[in-house]
């Protein structure tokens, strides 16, 4: 249950070793801008014509509207359901109670009492979660063809039948989840930022005034009748959008879709939110204080949704003022005048309004002055001359490529369903997504200046972000300041969906009779994964090429392995190769950091580095109409970086700013202080895990280490390539050879990684580092295993899962779903190709710390000590990975990662398609001895970080010796 689209990347361990030779990159080709850049790239029209979502649109007499999309290449359906409700709808005293409703959705319904995801997770349900945002909260799921009739049941029984299932208990343990989700993301360095932002651009009342996550007050008080009052206002079935999309026709939805939403009642009419832009009296300064690495510069307006058509020039122009690459601001501020580390321009659009949000970074030494003048100067110049040609189609060409992307998924936060449902609700056009496309591709410079400037022109909000101590925190933020004038307009109501004029009232609709609710939908027959063929071929110059056909969207994904790594940093030089891939991008022989830039931009383009503990990887994500400019651009980029020394010492700034915030951040803070504590500092992989390195060391890394690691590890008998998208084989390895077959190894050894250290023998110890102030403790703990992540970890990982891997895990439901004191606590079996380790990550209040780590050590303790996995457990865990395989390998990037992990990992090629009937004939005796003899408490290393004034003294119940130190900070 998410406020907004995130992701979350955990705990990814790294590591170091290795030699340096000369300067020059091996066997480099002598390209030039105009081979590189030779192809014309597709016309943002020819892109935007591949975007096409075909749909048939149906409603029911109780009004819920249903959009029908049919997409064969895969056995899975995305069900998508959106009601038009949210944080803009709460009046006074009720913030948050859109998003802490959307918890108790998932709770449990009258005919399926248990957890939402219980059901979910047996029938094998993929990218399924819920969000909350100011205008909306939608559901969703994909499912496997065979369940669909189970997901309907489900959705629907929660939106006709759910009050009887809320009750106070449940009540009482959301809202302590919902108030440790604000906790957690207030902890955040800028986790007060949007406070402000609403506040000062919106006035009291207004709808768009208050966060979405509401203020601990509002929350506390909301009681069981104000939470079913509230479902019965906003839940019906006359204020939802149903998309459907993936293995399904019309007809079969027709059926499905009556009989299980068919006889749920219209919900009340609904009336419209009145969200006028509002406007400044004069331009507004404030400053605040955060843990932060280097000063922030805001500058903010508020400015039209998507019911203005000026939303989609606002877009363009935040794109090319600082959304691209090569961005104006990044050209002048970041580039040029050398005055911030980073800079962000945006439109952050709701469905009646939004904001457009400019930012820098200030460089360490300059003066704040200088910058907001010289940020000041570019806003100025660009309101007053606009975008060049080339700048937009740059900008339309990236928007265009993102749309086709996300559109290979049928659900999930951003697929084909969601785009629908998203385009009706809002705009009441479920084609909304291609008319902004259209709209984009047709714009004119002169369209962006005009509005930009009209908009951008009015009184500013000027907000800087100081490092230094908090002076307050969020606890009471996130509501109404003072109650809305009588007669404002701004009282938030129900907002005018685009059916709004089918809502019959409350009466139910007797045509269609009640489905039977008695039990679940059985599980139709499911067919089984399969997992693409792997073809093979291998270049002229040895490297090995890895290959997938996937057809469901123009795109190629590209990524070239190199068995490298954050492992294959010197001891002494930790943060060698993270600075040796921040300078690829700084450009190659031939194209300096902003011709690169822009080719990528002209091509649609993805291109990147990046590591982990065992390899580096170069990715390229291409519109196969400009695949071979792209592997060309692609072949640039990997052999011939220019380690520009112009650029060095700027990039070298950036990345002590990047550890510095790491040192702010209480997650990255706890990473660096538990992967040395586990493995030693000896071992490759007890280095801070992110690979950003020692601050000391990258103050002093020179050009020619830069070069020199270049030219030992990247390199063609080191890598190996893996292409899936829409080509084939025979042409991919002609453009391969084109661009890479001339490449050879330099005339010395590959090198090789050293995992000899001998890792420390560990009695349970708490590490605790103080982070002043901090509303929540974030808690790591870890073991180093004695397994490869080469072995067959099928039995262990499936223990972990019942342990902590799943959302239904034990500590999950223990810390979140019983005790209410996390918003989601989860464990890890991390299988880096040495040595793996058992990693846990538990974010908690504050008050709760020395509780939660009682509560997990008696959890893993009676898991291991005789209470193993239970029959519904095994059931639950073997039912859902057997049965989300199809739609767990939607996607070509899903595809290509499991071809990776089948190459990487030794697996034979139908690897995947064996393992239903290996889930399927597992057994609990299996599971419970993995987990006694890999799942152990007794040297479990704990690190908290959080306030120590607050979490020692809770810390003496455990028993367990404790150090203290103090966070680095600045």
């Amino acid at each position: 249950m998410r406020l907004r689209f995130t992701a979350v990347s955990l705990l990814a361990l790294s590591l170091g070793a290795c030699a340096t030779t000369s300067m020059e990159p091996a066997s480099a080709i002598p390209a030039s801008a105009e081979q590189v850049t030779a192809a014309e790239p597709a016309s943002v029209e020819e892109l935007v014509s591949a975007v096409s979502i075909p749909y048939e649109r149906f409603t029911l007499d109780n009004g819920l509207t249903v959009l029908v999309h049919t997409d064969r290449k895969a056995p899975v359906v995305g069900v998508s359901v959106w009601y038009a409700v949210g944080s803009k709808h709460e009046p006074e005293g009720k913030t948050g109670f859109a998003h802490l409703f959307e918890h108790l959705m998932f709770n449990g319904s009258e005919n399926s009492p248990g957890d939402f995801f219980e059901p979910l997770q047996q029938v094998g349900a993929t990218d399924f979660n819920g969000t909350t945002w100011f205008d909306r909260t939608n559901y969703f799921q994909t499912v496997p063809t065979g369940a669909l009739d189970r997901a309907l049941m489900l959705e629907s029984d929660r939106m006709g039948y759910l009050l009887g299932a809320v009750t106070q208990e449940k009540l009482d343990n959301q809202i302590g989840v919902v108030q440790n989700e604000k906790r957690q993301g207030d902890n955040q360095p800028y986790g007060l930022t949007e406070y402000e932002q609403l506040e000062n651009l919106y006035p009291s009342g207004h709808p768009y005034h208050h966060s979405t996550i509401g203020s601990m007050d509002d929350l506390s008080s909301a009681t069981l009748d104000d939470v079913k009052q509230w479902f019965r206002d906003h839940y019906g079935p006359n204020n939802a959008v149903l998309a459907l999309a993936g293995d399904i026709d019309v007809a079969t939805a027709k059926a499905k879709v009556s009989k299980w939403f068919g006889a749920i009642p219209a919900g009340p009419a609904i009336k419209p939110v009145a969200a006028p832009v509002p406007d400044l009296d004069a331009p507004l300064e404030k400053t605040i204080y955060d843990r932060v690495a280097t000063p922030r510069i805001y500058r903010m307006w508020a400015v039209p949704g998507l019911d203005n058509p000026d939303y989609l020039p606002l877009t363009m122009g935040g794109t090319v003022l600082g959304g691209l690459a090569s961005s104006r601001l990044d050209n002048a501020l970041v580039r040029e005048q050398q005055l911030a580390v980073s800079v962000v321009a945006r439109a952050e659009i709701f469905a009646q309004a939004g904001q457009f949000v400019v930012y820098a970074d200030a460089k360490p030494g300059v003066d704040e002055g200088t910058l907001a003048a010289a940020l000041d100067a570019q806003i100025a110049k660009f309101l007053a001359e606009g975008p060049t040609a080339d700048e937009l189609q740059r900008a339309t060409t990236t928007y265009a490529a993102g749309q086709i992307r996300g559109l290979e998924q049928v659900g999930g936060f951003g697929g084909k369903a969601p785009t629908l449902a998203e385009g009706l609700l809002y705009q009441g056009n479920p084609s909304a997504y291609k008319e902004a496309l259209e709209r984009a591709a047709a714009m004119t410079p002169e369209e962006v200046r005009s509005v930009t400037s009209k908009w951008l022109s009015r009184p500013v909000f000027s907000l800087t972000v100081e490092p230094g101590d908090r002076t307050e925190g969020g606890e009471n933020r996130g509501g109404y300041i003072v109650a809305p004038e009588a007669g404002s307009g701004m009282q938030p109501a129900f907002y005018n969906g685009p059916f709004a004029a089918q809502s019959m009232g409350a009466a139910a609709n007797t045509a269609t009779a009640q489905a039977d609710r008695s039990k679940l939908p059985d599980v139709e027959e499911l067919r089984p994964l399969d997992f693409p063929d792997i073809e093979r071929a291998t270049l002229s110059n040895g490297m090995e090429v890895y290959f997938a056909r996937r057809d469901a969207v123009p795109v190629v994904n590209v990524e070239i392995e190199f068995d490298a790594g954050y492992a294959a940093d010197p001891k002494q030089r930790l943060g060698l190769q993270s600075m040796m891939l921040q300078m690829m991008d700084e450009g190659t022989t031939t194209l300096d950091s902003t011709e690169l830039a822009i080719a990528k931009e002209r091509l649609g383009a993805a291109l990147y580095a990046i590591a982990d503990a065992d390899k580096t990887t170069i990715g390229l994500a291409a519109m196969e109409p400009n695949l071979a400019p792209s592997l060309e651009l692609m072949a640039d980029y990997v052999r011939n970086p220019a380690f520009d020394p112009k650029e060095l010492e700027r990039v070298r700034t950036q990345q002590l700013t990047r550890i510095k915030n790491e040192l702010n951040d209480p997650g990255s803070i706890g990473q660096r202080a538990l992967a040395p504590a586990l493995f030693g500092t000896d071992h490759p992989y007890g280095i801070p895990p992110t690979g950003t390195g020692d601050p000391a060391v990258v103050s002093i890394l020179t050009r020619e280490e830069l070069g020199d690691f270049h030219r030992v590890w990247i390199r063609p008998d080191m890598a190996k390539v893996f292409i899936v998208g829409d080509t084939n084989l025979a042409d991919a390895v002609k453009l391969l050879e084109a661009s890479f077959g001339d490449w050879r190894a330099p005339g010395v050894p590959a090198p090789t990684k050293d995992f000899t250290a001998p890792i420390p023998s560990q009695t349970s110890r708490v590490i605790l580092i103080n982070r002043p102030n901090s509303p929540q403790s974030v808690i790591l703990a870890g073991r180093v295993l004695p397994q490869k992540g080469t072995e067959d970890l099928l039995v262990l990982g499936s223990a972990n899962e019942v342990f902590g891997g799943s959302f239904l895990s034990r500590i999950n439901m223990n810390l979140r779903e019983t005790k209410g004191w996390s918003y989601g606590v989860r464990s890890i079996l991390r299988q880096p190709i040495d040595q793996t380790s058992l990693l846990i990550y538990a974010p908690v209040q504050a008050d709760r710390t020395g509780d939660s780590i009682v509560e997990l050590r008696k959890d893993l303790a009676a898991y291991t000590g005789g209470q193993g996995v239970t029959a519904q457990e095994l059931e639950r865990m073997v039912n859902g990975n057997v049965r989300e395989l199809p739609g767990r390998f939607e996607t070509s990037r899903a595809v290509l990662g499991g071809i990776q992990s089948i190459v990487n990992y030794g697996r034979p090629d139908d690897y995947y398609e064996t393992l239903a009937e290996r889930y399927s004939n597992l057994t609990a005796q299996q599971i419970d001895a993995e987990a006694k003899a890999n799942l152990l408490g007794d040297d479990l290393v704990f690190v908290i970080v959080g306030d120590a004034a607050v979490i020692s003294p809770q810390l003496d119940k455990l028993g367990l010796p404790v150090e203290t130190r103090e966070a680095a900070g600045d």
